[in-house]
């Protein structure tokens, strides 16, 4: 008899299972887009509770709402640890983090008021989508881009020294020019502008006046947009490579999830999760 209990609460579990992280269910795809809508609706919840007007004459609503879909994705949070084999290895990853993240600031603003704010990570939930609509692509595509950006790092701190270098010279070379009766009332002011300059942003609360000060501020903004390109192209040159060394080719993918971490996108051979090494099952 408590086998049988055994087996039925191991079915309910697979079943649970199924609803919360299978996509590729009728069950899973409207559980994922039921998620995805309370958490836009309590993202609109937050950012109306932002605005004067409407706290003030619908602050209470607004807060009920908040605390409703609070307790919701609390106790969706729960079923998620309940229904794995290993909890703490979701909880660990990045889904289960920004699933406790979503919930911990309307608790945590009973002790600092205002922290509710930070609800806005919800965001990052809607990620889901990319299950939901079937755009595992799109996850391969930026996992590449994050890659390529790790792989140009190096040569990005460079250039990004070397620019810090020159807004120092510039900066200091314009308060020298220009003077304090014309704005540039220190060094770390000048270095402002130069920034400013720079990278075409051009506030105008601050402009050089004599003919030396405008010629310096004209090869500045003519530097600038040599400079823009060169990020670009070192990351472009990186994603080339990174394209070219893994391919494009996911015709082996699949939807299987694995049921340790909640990662997806496995290749339809594969024994073991390639994120967390959890063995899939028959």
């Amino acid at each position: 008899m408590s086998d049988q209990r055994g087996d039925k609460r191991s079915a309910r579990g697979a079943k649970l299972y199924e609803v919360i992280f299978e996509s590729s269910t009728r069950a899973g795809k409207a559980f994922d887009v039921a998620l995805i809508l309370a958490i836009v609706s309590s993202l609109v919840v937050v950012m109306l509770d932002s605005v004067e007007k409407y706290h003030v004459e619908y602050g209470s609503t607004l807060r009920a709402a908040e605390w409703t879909f609070t307790l919701l994705f609390s106790a969706e949070y729960l079923l998620r640890l309940a229904c794995v084999d290993r909890p703490a290895k979701y909880a660990r990853s990045f889904f289960g983090i920004v699933d406790l993240l979503a919930i911990l600031p309307t608790y945590l603003s009973l002790i600092v008021p205002g922290a509710q704010a930070l609800l806005v990570i919800r965001t990052l939930r809607i990620l889901r989508v990319f299950r939901v609509l079937e755009l595992g692509s799109y996850v391969r595509e930026s996992e590449q881009l994050v890659r390529a950006l790790h792989a140009s790092r190096r040569k990005i701190q460079v250039f990004v020294f070397a620019v810090l270098i020159m807004v120092v010279i510039f900066g200091s070379l314009m308060y020298l020019v220009e003077g304090p009766e014309r704005g540039f009332t220190s060094i770390p002011r000048g270095v402002y502008w130069a920034i400013v300059t720079l990278t075409t942003v051009g506030y105008g609360d601050i402009a050089p006046q004599t003919n030396l000060g405008q010629a310096i501020a004209a090869g500045i903004m003519i530097l600038g947009y040599g400079i823009i390109a060169v990020p670009t192209g070192i990351v472009s040159a990186e994603l080339t490579r990174v394209d070219r060394e893994s391919g494009t080719d996911s015709s082996g993918a699949d939807e299987r999830t694995c049921e340790s971490c909640d990662a997806t996108e496995h290749q339809s051979d594969a024994t073991y999760c390639r994120c967390c090494g959890a063995q899939f099952g028959d």
